[in-house]
């Protein structure tokens, strides 16, 4: 009678477990996958409402949605505008004192132009301007600009490196001068001689500033024929004021 033999093989279905010796276990290696695990809590935490609801069904979600704050959009009211007024007030200061001993850098006036400085002043010598005449404002403003434009197309022609914005700003600002002499003048009205000579400088006080800022070396001896038609300019915006 023979001894029993070893037990048969077993022979794992898929999805069993093998079973190797301890000597040939030593170059194994593996993992064990999971299948992710999904709870069902029976419902959302956060229920929307109907009319989310049927905003969402009807393609119009986009209207619920909240935009992150962007810094650039809490910026304040005159940066928005690219309103200075540190600069506006330093332009000022360079019209009304012309003079170059007072070490002023009025080449700041015409290097870096700006529209609300020159905008405000040309208004605020239009207030000053009513007496009765509401439709002098218009055309003051008006007169600002084509004005300017004249002036700017004259400089080119005569060869001078000047844009547009450039004259409109320092044109604009020179007329601080007959804002100055506004007041003086309703005093002194009564004195025709006074009034007269106030009146001349004030003018040559404006042309002076606009001239010498918008006139540069490159004319050479065609000074002249810019200098002229500012100083026009400048006794045409007196006559609005004064009714002359």
């Amino acid at each position: 009678m023979q001894p029993p033999g070893p037990p048969p093989a077993y022979a794992p279905a898929n999805g069993d477990f093998t079973f190797v010796s301890s000597a040939d276990a030593e170059d194994l290696s593996g993992s064990i996958a999971t299948q992710d695990v999904k709870l069902n809590l029976g419902g959302d935490f956060i229920k929307e409402s109907t009319a989310t609801t049927f905003l969402r069904q009807r393609g119009y979600g986009w209207l619920l949605e909240v935009e992150d704050d962007d810094p650039e959009d809490n910026k304040p009211l005159l940066e928005e505008l690219d309103i200075d007024l540190k600069d506006i007030y330093y332009k000022i200061r360079c019209v009304l004192m012309p003079m170059p001993s007072l070490g002023f850098n009025r080449q700041v006036v015409r290097d870096n132009p700006d529209f609300w400085g020159p905008l405000a002043v040309v208004l605020f010598f239009s207030m000053i301007s009513l007496y009765g005449q509401f439709r002098v404002v218009s055309w003051i403003i008006t007169i600002w600009i084509f004005g300017s434009l004249t002036i700017f197309l004259l400089a080119r022609v005569l060869g001078g490196e000047v844009a547009y914005g450039q004259v409109l700003g320092v044109i604009g600002y020179s007329l601080l001068p007959l804002i100055v002499i506004a007041p003086v003048l309703l005093v002194v009205g009564s004195f025709e001689v006074v009034s007269t000579l106030i009146k001349l400088f004030g003018v040559f006080w404006a042309a002076y500033s606009a001239a010498s800022l918008l006139v540069g070396e490159e004319f050479k001896t065609k000074k002249p024929l810019l200098i002229y038609p500012i100083f026009l300019l400048y006794i045409y915006f007196l006559s609005l004021y004064t009714g002359v």
